[in-house]
Parts: structure tokens; sequence; C-alpha cells
């Protein structure tokens, strides 16, 4: 009997792909739209180059459509408001700055499709990103690995998947370059084959994170002091939500050398405006931990961390500080590490797994 999968199709090129590769692979497959939210509850438009417009949805459709499969819309809107775009607030509020693909990925796309998929009697999802899973038999363990294009990777996003997750999904795109998916979805007449990549938070409009963040979300933007990092008050700024560790341009500080925002204090309300320099860091914390080669971290441990997704990774050391809380010690210094942001630990090709910078 062939196998029933739930392809997630976004509307975009790379998931209408992995549609069309798993039904020549034989597959009995079905198509789905996920709609998280109304244009008209967020700060974006059908003309922003992001996921889950209504015009995704339509494209997903008209893919299916031609494939000959069924197509689902799943209305997790309120999930996705409970648990990425309050996080995405909650975060900015206490001065750090989160990645809600990551939550989406974490909470909607995988855990609540694979609920519904398994509802609907499917044996996998399917999702168009470009990383690999295997099943190690020394260890009994699904693990996760970077995708063979290097430069469409996605494995760092994905570090939030458990073992639950990874047994259920396929990803058939891991193994292939983005040139050859355009190729097939052109071959194919599939009307996304030319459609660009989506870009930015598709609940965030032209990056305005603060417009959002006051206008949707309620998030009051008080201003407070800039001061450089001996404490000496160096001028006004607009509420700390409107910046991020970093950030060089938009400050409105006339000073004598180039400044960079280096920390955000919620309790003070305070920015700290530094040097170059001083956003430099070889050590970091990460909590609220995903293993996935492993099932904890026991001893120290030598590995390569990536602390955003588009930076090379660093050698590093892993310390366990408890279960839930590892200490990074990097082997050179790094610069804008940010709390907030994604750790993700690396054995080589593959994902041993990651947690939030806290500190």
């Amino acid at each position: 009997m062939k196998k029933k999968v739930m392809v997630g199709m976004s509307g975009g090129v790379d998931s209408s792909v992995a549609a069309v590769l798993l039904r020549d692979q034989g597959y009995d497959i079905c198509g789905t739209t996920l709609k998280l939210f109304n244009n008209e509850d967020v700060q974006t438009s059908c003309s922003t180059r992001t996921c889950c417009s209504l015009e995704d949805v339509e494209d997903a459709r008209s893919v299916c459509y031609k494939l000959g499969i069924e197509h689902f819309v799943f209305n997790f809107g309120d999930a996705f408001k409970d648990e990425v775009m309050q996080k995405f607030a909650d975060f900015y509020k206490e001065g750090k700055t989160p990645n809600p693909c990551i939550d989406c990925n974490r909470y909607i796309k995988f855990s609540k499709l694979i609920q519904r998929a398994v509802l609907m009697e499917k044996d996998y999802i399917a999702t168009g990103h470009y990383a690999q899973i295997e099943f190690d038999n020394g260890s009994g363990r699904y693990l996760l690995k970077k995708g063979v294009d290097l430069t469409k990777d996605q494995s760092y996003v994905l570090y939030v998947l458990n073992q639950y997750d990874l047994a259920r999904t396929l990803l058939p795109l891991g193994k292939m370059n983005k040139t050859d998916i355009r190729a097939i979805a052109e071959e194919r007449g599939l009307i996304n084959a030319r459609k660009p990549d989506s870009q930015d938070i598709c609940f965030v409009q032209d990056g305005d994170y603060a417009g959002f963040l006051e206008n949707k979300m309620g998030i009051e933007s008080k201003p407070g002091n800039f001061v450089d990092t001996q404490g000496k008050i160096l001028g006004k700024h607009k509420g700390i939500i409107h910046y991020t560790i970093g950030q060089r341009k938009g400050l409105g500080l006339a000073l004598k050398e180039p400044g960079f925002v280096v920390d955000k204090n919620k309790t003070t309300n305070t920015v700290t405006i530094g040097s170059s320099e001083d956003l430099l860091s070889d050590r970091l914390i990460v909590e609220d931990l995903n293993m996935i080669s492993i099932e904890s971290l026991q001893s120290p441990m030598k590995a390569y961390v990536k602390t955003r997704y588009s930076q090379k990774e660093t050698e590093a050391t892993l310390f366990p500080l408890s279960e839930d809380k590892i200490l990074v010690e990097l082997k050179g210094k790094q610069r804008a590490i940010t709390p907030g942001q994604a750790a993700v630990f690396y054995d080589g090709d593959y994902v041993i797994g990651g947690g939030t910078i806290s500190k």
C-alpha cells in the first residue's frame, strides 16, 4: 500500500516541487496550506513578499489541481497568534530579538501539521525545506543534516524538531540544488516556477517591527536614555523595541566615533552604545534546548556553533550547566551575539541540537 503524505504547500516553488517529487516517487499525496492570519489583523499586505498570503493559497491550489491531488486549507490563526506573534511581542518587550520563523516551525508548521496529518490517517508530512533527515541505527535516533545546497541550507531553523517530528517528516529537497528545483518547476509548467522566494517576517511589512508591536500588539514604546558603556547619558531613545544589538544607523546621535547598540536593558529602559569592539564576545548561555543527535549534554563537548542563520559556524566547546542550559565558549569572538536569537550546534553536517541565547 502506498504511504500517504500531507505536503505543506506555502504557494512557493520549493514546496510545490517537493509535492511533484513525492508524487513521482509513488507516494499518495495531498497538499495543504496554512492560514495563519488575516492581512487586516497584522501589518502586511498581499503585495509583500512573504508567505501565507491569499495569493500564496491560490498558487498552492493551482499546483495541486495541476498534479491532480486534493488541496486543504487549515486555519491555525489562533495558535499562530498565541505561539508566534505573542512570543515575538513578549521577547521584544523584554529587550530580546526573537526569531519567529523558528517558533512557527516549532509550534505550527510541524507540530500542528503533524497532529492534523495523524487525524487524517497520513503516514508523513513533507515540506520544501533544504535539509535532510536520517535514521542512525547505532543511537536509535533520527538525525537532522544540512542540505546539499549549502547556500539554501535550512537546518538552522529546523533545530527545534524533536524525534517525534523527525520520524514523521519527509524533506525531499535535501539532496538537491535550488537551480534544479527551478528547472523542474519550469519543465512541469508550474505557475510559481519563477516566483521570488519569500522574504522578511510574514506578519510584518517592510521590516517595521516597532510599528507592528505598537499598532497591532499594543506594546508601549517608552522613551529612555542612550548611555555609553560607563553609564554616561548620550541622549534620548524612542523605546527599546526600536533597536537591535549591532545597530548603527538610525540612532540620531552625534558621536565622535561610530556607535553601535551593544545592550538593551528593560529594567532601566536604557540602550547602551559602544564601539565595534564592544560587540565582540566569545561566551554565551543557551537555554530552552532541543537536542537531536544526543538525548542531553552530560559532559563538555566540542562542536561548531552558529548564532545567526546567515553566519558561518564557529568552533566552540559546550558545557552543561543544567538539564536545559548550556554555556558555549567560542574559539574566536563573534560579533553581535543577540539574546532571543537561536544558537545551533553542529558536528560536521549534522545538527547536535540548539536553543535560545539568553545571555
